[in-house]
């Protein structure tokens, strides 16, 4: 059985999916870009700002479902720009605790959508 996670603390989504699904004690996010929840405008003023409104959105998905960034066991993080990767490596980084970090993938695109420059996915485990 599933369990649908929606949350207004982060964005709402902008097509047709979920927020979060959650089955068992698993669960998958959907992508997460850089709208700021309230308003649903883009928060993109340099890839730094736009990774933590990023990762600030997922935290609030993991926590409509009573979990931490501790509770995350694979990120997905896609990027319109290897270049950028050092910055969103940095960022990405402060949510979690180097010795118990995540298993993870970092993929180059040619878009995401609304053309943002980066957009992270997760599954999170109780």
């Amino acid at each position: 059985m599933k369990k649908i996670i929606n949350t207004t603390k982060a964005p709402a989504p902008i097509g047709p999916y979920n927020q979060a699904v959650l089955s068992g004690n698993t669960l998958y996010t959907s992508g997460q870009i850089a709208l700021h929840p309230e308003t649903m405008e883009l928060v993109i003023d340099d890839i730094k700002t736009e990774t933590k409104q990023v990762m600030e959105n997922m935290k609030a998905v993991l926590e409509a479902a009573d979990m931490t960034f501790e509770n995350v066991i694979k990120s997905s993080i896609f990027i319109s720009d290897m270049n950028n990767f050092k910055q969103i490596n940095e960022v990405y980084g402060k949510y979690f605790n180097e010795a118990t970090a995540p298993a993870r993938e970092t993929v180059e695109v040619a878009n995401l959508p609304k053309f943002v420059n980066v957009e992270i996915s997760m599954i999170a485990v109780k």
